[in-house]
């Protein structure tokens, strides 16, 4: 049965109101308290003049009050706009603008985000934000109110007549959601969801990952993304289970809180199950308590997948989505093999429809590359105020998510790379995932990252970013030579950097746009040289 953000913690409130909802830093807070607190933080937004359809953004990490926020403003109609603790004051000040933000829950400062100074300084320029809600801190240039006094403001709800019927008035296919897509060229598009769409998408993911109210999950991926927001917290409240967030990811956090709180679930990005299998071969955890989570963002390597599930006991799943469809499209069940979780990303969820289709449009035949396609309750209701982009993106009800895929006759789907990333080598087509995949089973590598560089008699070659293990040894010749002869010669790298580390977003992909461009300037300043693979200079000489 459709329901909202609110009613749902509401009901999971009424089941077991005693129960941990969320463990943070060795605080607890049950089910029965944070819907109290998220009563009263909507009722004090509906004093203030929030009401449905009107915009309130985020702008903290991953905090308790962040999961208030999440389910006290959908109660009053409202719209939440994540916002990503990292973005700066031009990026804050496009984002609340363009999505006309009315209110917002923040802080003055944590770790190294200054956000209070970067409201002060955007803020004259934001006709509509009148209402800063701060958890610490005060301003003399700004209307706040503490969070702790809108709280108490916010006290004697259930006798405000005007707002219970605010609650009442909120609709299962209201949007309740807009999050700011990063995308690589041109200004983010706010993409708009529903409470429904929501909730179904990380109910199906949950039942996949066989969820119940006795699970704990370990949340080290930032609320403000939807691996984060949907299938982290809203999944969890769907099945009454208990949320440990962390506000910023450490392996060793990570792993001493499965084994204090015995959690169960642990979501991340490989980078992050990567870390904490090193710090596994260096300090016992126990772990034992780990039945399953949800791996997403990157490829896998083979030995990864099989030491999460055998030295972690965690039988992790492979989830493929985009915000734009809510976000899961496919998954990897318990049942699959190691080859096919590290090679496919799964199968489609229910009530979905996925298709690959060639540059017309038309279906390609089985196992040959595509564009995939969805269609389904789980498409977005549009990018905010561009309908011109909405119509670009979903045709006759499907979403062209951009991937290029293959399925196989089964409908395991195999994700190849970006349409906009594809590098064309002398009129030769070279997919970067491919290429990655390739060498991230390599023992000596962590970590690394394709893009196309210019080059004058083949118009693009291909350049590989690459992190190694600490303590491993691996030259850019090497890296040529262990792919040569493993793929055809045009997707050989004829540029390789050994580096440190790569230009992640806050939410941990790869900004290739930036990597492109440091490694175009490394280029053309003789820092890389261009590689042959030692068999062809073999040949020459």
């Amino acid at each position: 049965m459709k329901t909202t953000l609110g009613r749902i913690l509401e009901e999971k409130a009424r089941e077991h109101p005693e129960k941990d909802a969320i463990i943070f830093e060795g605080k607890r807070i049950t089910y029965g308290e944070l819907n109290e607190e998220a009563e009263r933080l909507a009722h004090f937004l509906k004093k203030r003049g929030i009401g449905k359809g009107d915009k309130v953004a985020l702008w903290l990490t991953n905090h308790p009050e962040w999961v208030v926020a999440w389910f006290a403003i959908p109660k009053i109609g409202a719209v939440v706009v994540p916002t990503d603790p990292w973005y700066k004051s031009s990026e804050i000040e496009y984002m609340f603008s363009d999505s006309d933000t009315k209110a917002v829950v923040t802080t003055d400062t944590a770790g190294r985000y200054k956000f209070l100074n970067i409201l002060e300084e955007v803020c004259p320029s934001l006709e509509k934000l009148d209402t800063v809600i701060l958890l610490k801190g005060s301003s003399d240039n700004l209307n706040t109110v503490s969070y702790a006094d809108a709280l108490e403001d916010g006290k004697g709800w259930e006798k405000d007549e005007e707002y219970i019927n605010a609650k009442e008035d909120t609709d299962p296919d209201d949007v309740t959601f807009i999050l700011y897509t990063s995308g690589t060229t041109g200004k983010p598009k706010g993409v708009m969801l529903t409470h429904h769409q929501i909730l179904k998408n990380s109910y199906d993911t949950g039942e996949i990952l066989h969820t119940n109210p006795e699970d704990k999950l370990i949340i080290p991926v930032p609320f403000s993304h939807c691996f984060g927001n949907v299938l982290s917290i809203t999944l969890m409240v769907n099945f009454g289970g208990t949320i440990i967030p962390l506000e910023e990811f450490s392996p060793r956090t990570a792993l001493q809180l499965v084994e204090r709180e015995g959690a169960t679930m642990l979501h991340g990005v490989p980078t992050m199950f990567i870390r904490e299998l090193e710090l596994l071969k260096k300090v016992r955890f126990d772990t034992s308590t780990l039945r399953t989570g949800i791996m997403a963002g990157a490829t896998c390597p083979v030995e990864t997948m099989q030491s999460v599930i055998e030295d972690m006991g965690c039988n992790v799943s492979i989830v493929y989505g985009l915000t734009e469809a809510s976000p899961s499209v496919t998954m990897t069940r318990f049942d699959d093999s190691v080859k096919d979780r590290v090679e496919t990303v799964g199968r489609v969820l229910p009530d979905q429809e996925i298709r690959i289709v060639d540059d017309d449009g038309k279906d390609v035949p089985t196992g040959k590359t595509g564009e995939l396609l969805v269609k389904g309750y789980n498409v977005m209701k549009g990018y905010y105020k561009k309908p011109e982009e909405t119509e670009e993106t979903v045709e006759d009800g499907w979403l062209h998510t951009g991937d290029l895929a293959e399925m196989d006759d089964r409908g395991y789907v195999k994700i190849v790379g970006r349409k906009k990333d594809m590098v064309i080598v002398g009129g030769f087509n070279v997919y970067p995932r491919e290429i990655e995949e390739f060498l991230i089973e390599h023992p000596s590598i962590c970590e690394v990252a394709v893009v196309g560089v210019p080059d004058k008699d083949l118009g693009e070659v291909v350049a590989a970013a690459v992190i190694l293990f600490e303590g491993a040894e691996m030259t850019p010749q090497d890296v040529v030579d262990h792919l040569y002869g493993k793929v055809a010669s045009a997707k050989v790298p004829r540029f390789v950097d050994i580096c440190d580390d790569l230009p992640h977003s806050g939410r941990g992909k790869v900004q290739k746009f930036k990597l492109r461009d440091a490694l175009v300037r490394k280029v053309n300043g003789g820092e890389l040289e261009k590689m042959v693979p030692s068999k062809v200079k073999e040949k020459k000489g």
